[in-house]
């Protein structure tokens, strides 16, 4: 029997409360962190990712009081990102009650921190999020041809690097990273689909679990996902914070087109 596939309610904090955009900007308040975080708990979500969007950009560290807060209420898996930076913090949010831990822009820009977590915490803690947007080389070129490079991009999606995404993911694998967070910037909170090709090529290539994020609007979404990529989960904030789709009917809709789901009764 394979697996069954995860849905993950994400928290973007900024300023202690829940926000979310689209395409990373036009952020709006979403709610209070620990009252969703319960209520995703008691809904039957199968993990909680909490992402301090702006620690990076601010120079600062993940807010070690809220995780601590959030993981009280908690009785699922919880990954936590956001600034982490070296493993003396990483252990700080571990401690703090967090399972796993996210890193983005300091593993960029020091890829030695992933093979130092894996080594302190153990593979499975480790998680890197990987924000990728399509890059046009030409003025010229088009989406489904050649001239198209998905590259990485840090600190809140606003800083583009020199790394392609396939081979930053394939290089995170190889130092330790248990899972991979693939947010698709393009898609972001655009509620109109995954980035679904990217997806398929990093959930064959790799033999570490895929986290799929950016797009998911519908049931139908999650659905194309599981079904035509080797996605290990997807993620999404905004579909749930605002109730459009909340996760046991999300879940309901998705057992009924024969994906396999954790069913809360």
């Amino acid at each position: 029997m394979s697996l069954k596939k995860r849905i993950i309610p994400c928290l973007d904090i900024k300023d202690g409360r829940t926000v979310k955009g689209i395409n990373f900007v036009g952020l709006r308040d979403a709610g209070d962190p620990v009252q969703l975080a319960q209520q995703y708990a008691d809904q039957g979500a199968d993990e909680l990712c909490f992402l301090d969007i702006t620690a990076t950009v601010e120079k600062r560290e993940t807010l070690v009081p809220l995780v601590r807060e959030i993981a009280a209420v908690l009785n699922i898996p919880f990954t936590v990102g956001g600034g982490i930076n070296d493993v003396k913090l990483a252990k700080e949010i571990i401690k703090a009650g967090a399972d796993k831990i996210a890193v983005n822009s300091a593993a960029v820009h020091r890829p030695e921190l992933i093979n130092e977590l894996a080594a302190e915490l153990g593979n499975q803690c480790v998680v890197v999020a990987v924000d990728t947007k399509r890059i046009a080389l030409s003025d010229k070129a088009k989406p489904s041809l050649d001239g198209w490079k998905d590259k990485v991009f840090v600190s809140g999606g606003r800083t583009e690097t020199d790394k392609e995404t396939i081979a930053w993911c394939t290089e995170c694998e190889q130092r330790g990273a248990g899972e991979i967070l693939l947010t698709s910037m393009d898609h972001d909170g655009t509620k109109n689909g995954f980035a679904l090709e990217i997806t398929d090529t990093l959930s064959r290539k790799l033999n570490i679990p895929i986290i799929a994020s950016g797009g998911g609007g519908t049931a139908a979404h999650f659905e194309e996902l599981f079904k035509d990529t080797h996605a290990s989960a997807g993620l999404a904030a905004s579909i749930f914070h605002f109730g459009e789709l909340p996760v046991p009917e999300l879940k309901k809709q998705l057992a009924d087109a024969n994906v396999e789901v954790r069913i809360v009764i």
